[in-house]
């Protein structure tokens, strides 16, 4: 089952009491495939948006895939997802994509002040998973994809759940074996778990590069 984390500096909605954070927010073209989280091949679920993250709170794209409600000065909210860092902005600043940032503050104003607060993504389908172009039994890289809260852990185990490995979580937003390689099996065991402490256990699992697996349900 699918585990997620809780985003630097922000708390989850469904573990802990959500706090706002008063800050800036710009905007940028948005970038999916080729930002921080390299969430190539996923499309936003309806209704959420885009947001890259200040880099003064990126903690190793632990923050990937997680959503935030955003309310601008014209007093209205949406929410978006974190999917991308913002090396230049400044602490809490979020660079929104610009048809979300058109939403809650006029385009040529280029910069506006918001508050925003750490949300569920309420998504309706399963999360899922994908190994790295690349991956195999020798080398194991692996991102979640659609979950409802940050992802904080993503366990491996090669004899159906009886023992657990950890991996450890790339800046680039791939879950790894902390020594490099691969765990020597065609097939493993997954357990996802997320900030809210929900877990999703993907059984049996392919690591060859480029396949997708979905879970049962969501966290």
């Amino acid at each position: 089952m699918a585990s997620c984390s809780p985003l630097t500096n922000f708390t989850s909605s469904n573990a802990v009491t959500a706090r706002a954070v008063n800050a800036l927010a710009s905007y940028y073209g948005g970038n999916l495939a080729g930002g921080n989280c390299m969430f190539a091949s996923y499309s936003l679920p309806p209704g959420i948006y885009g947001t890259a993250l200040a880099g003064a709170n990126w903690n190793s794209a632990a923050q990937c895939g997680g959503c935030l409600r955003v309310t601008g000065p014209w007093g209205n909210s949406i929410k978006v997802m974190v999917v991308d860092q913002c090396p230049g902005c400044a602490p809490n600043q979020l660079d929104l994509f610009q048809d979300a940032f058109s939403q809650i503050g006029p385009l040529d104003a280029s910069i506006i002040n918001i508050n925003y607060e750490t949300v569920s993504c309420d998504l309706n389908s399963p999360l899922f998973v994908r190994n790295k172009d690349g991956a195999s039994k020798w080398w194991f890289s692996m991102q979640v994809f659609n979950a409802n809260q940050p992802v904080t852990s993503l366990d491996v185990s090669t004899d159906g759940g009886k023992a657990w490995q950890t991996t450890i979580r790339r800046d680039y937003n791939y879950f790894e074996r902390p020594s490099g390689g691969g765990f020597g099996t065609d097939a493993v065991t997954v357990r996802i778990t997320c900030a809210n402490g929900a877990q999703q256990t993907l059984w049996n699992i392919g690591v060859d590069g480029w396949s997708w697996f979905t879970a049962s349900g969501n966290c």
